[in-house]
């Protein structure tokens, strides 16, 4: 069977859907004190869950959209669940990422990283879009490529902010320390997968290296 040749596949989605079954559940009960992230402003709440729910479905159709047996097999069913990822999951989790992001009340080091993800997130989703409706199908890649590590990185966010706490909970004052845990692992949990896609989206290939060299040249003829 051809799926089976990416192996990365079924972890990947296992992954993402243990942590959307445990992330999303308390933001549909409509109870403001289940949310994990509480804040004093009044609006914020609303557009928290907005966030969660519409990043959520982001995250779950991410995982269809990169699997290359499900692209190959049905592109047409790509291309349905492709306008699912945008319009139903990134552009809302991004336009409210943006207004809980800037009044996060995790202090600024949080709200300028939140803030500046919800911008490139928005801006990749959109740019691979554009380059879609042109069919210019490699930039097209290479924008969702980038989208989608930014999509996944609430997971690494949540594991940079393990390691955080580890690395602090002894260092820094009990007062200080969401402010600091959030600090670190909002800003490494998208800029290192980003750095790190970057870095495999222009690596070259050892075939495609060899075939570039240029061959020797062939002697002159007397």
């Amino acid at each position: 069977m051809t799926w089976l040749r990416k192996p990365w596949v079924g972890p990947l989605a296992f992954v993402v859907v243990a942590f959307v079954a445990f992330s999303l559940p308390p933001y549909l009960t409509g109870d403001r004190l289940q949310a994990r992230v509480q804040s004093d402003w009044g609006p914020h709440y609303p557009f928290l869950v907005m966030h969660v729910v519409c990043a959520s479905v982001a995250i779950l159709t991410c995982v269809v959209q990169i699997w290359p047996w499900f692209r190959s097999r049905f592109p047409a069913w790509h291309r349905r669940v492709g306008r699912v990822y945008v319009l139903a999951g990134v552009l809302p989790a991004g336009l409210s990422g943006l207004v809980i992001g800037w009044m996060t009340p995790f202090g600024p080091v949080a709200q300028v990283s939140n803030v500046l993800l919800a911008l490139l997130w928005l801006t990749f989703t959109w740019l691979a879009w554009q380059a879609a409706r042109r069919r210019q199908f490699r930039d097209h890649r290479k924008w969702m490529i980038r989208s989608f590590v930014l999509t996944l990185s609430i997971i690494t966010n949540r594991i940079w902010g393990v390691v955080a706490f580890l690395l602090l909970a002894d260092r820094v004052p009990e007062a200080e320390l969401p402010n600091a845990i959030s600090g670190i692992a909002t800003w490494v949990g998208w800029t290192i997968p980003l750095l790190i896609s970057q870095w495999w989206l222009e690596r070259k290939p050892r075939r495609r290296v060899a075939a570039e060299q240029p061959s020797a040249p062939e002697p002159a003829l007397m």
